[in-house]
């Protein structure tokens, strides 16, 4: 029995409703959409991280997301632009001396030539074999140099320390550092701390990337302190 004449309309109406195609969204919606995250920022305070061939990839890659997770921007810089090979370094059972594995590759933003260190926020000296060759560059020792003088942010692991040594930066300051590395500290002036975390003003530190869980919360402290939102 077909539908009285009122009630096929309503019909129609109801049936236009539920089978209308979506509207696609238009990229004005953008700014509406609510998102589950915040917003990021359009400048995020920048951050380095020193590297060079044979930079060890875990004392490297824990604090490059640790420091683009609180928000920062990593910028890591080395002798020259362009692509870096890391290593894994760990003292195998039975072994006395450090072994050491092909790691991942990272890429270098800038030459050390080319950073204007009051630009950023703090900078992070990492590990591995890539110190003992790249602290002498002197455009690293100005870099080095500008993050003690003004009293920044600075964090080093295991090798990293090998940097602010030459650069005379280690003077009367408390550091950890790797064991192998405590004559290179003290030869320069430095206080050699064997702890996980060691803390001497706007310098945090730490033996090895097993002390990261211990000195880098310390060190995300400071850059939001720094970047004024602690």
């Amino acid at each position: 029995m077909p539908f009285p004449l009122a009630e096929r309309e309503e019909y129609k109406r109801h049936r236009k409703v539920i089978c209308r195609p979506a509207r696609r969204p238009a990229a004005s919606d953008a700014a509406t959409i609510p998102l589950p995250y915040p917003r990021p920022a359009m400048s995020q305070p920048k951050v380095l991280i020193v590297v060079g061939d044979a930079t060890e990839t875990v004392d490297t890659l824990y604090p490059f997301y640790r420091v683009r997770e609180e928000g920062f921007e990593p910028v890591v810089i080395a002798p020259e632009k362009g692509r870096y090979q890391m290593v894994m370094h760990e003292v195998k059972p039975g072994w006395t001396i450090t072994k050491e594995w092909e790691g991942y590759t990272i890429e270098a933003q800038l030459a050390f030539r080319d950073v204007r260190p009051e630009e950023y926020l703090g900078i992070f000296f990492s590990g591995g074999r890539a110190p003992e060759y790249i602290r002498y560059d002197p455009d690293l020792v100005r870099i080095t140099r500008h993050f003690f003088e003004a009293n920044k942010p600075v964090a080093s692991v295991c090798h990293g320390v090998e940097i602010p040594a030459y650069a005379d930066c280690v003077r009367g300051r408390r550091m950890a550092t790797v064991a192998k590395c405590r004559f290179d500290l003290e030869a320069c002036g430095g206080i050699f701390v064997d702890e996980p975390c060691v803390v001497d003003g706007n310098l945090v530190s730490g033996r090895t990337y097993h002390d990261h869980g211990h000195y880098m919360g310390v060190w995300m402290q400071m850059l939001r302190k720094a970047a004024g939102r602690a």
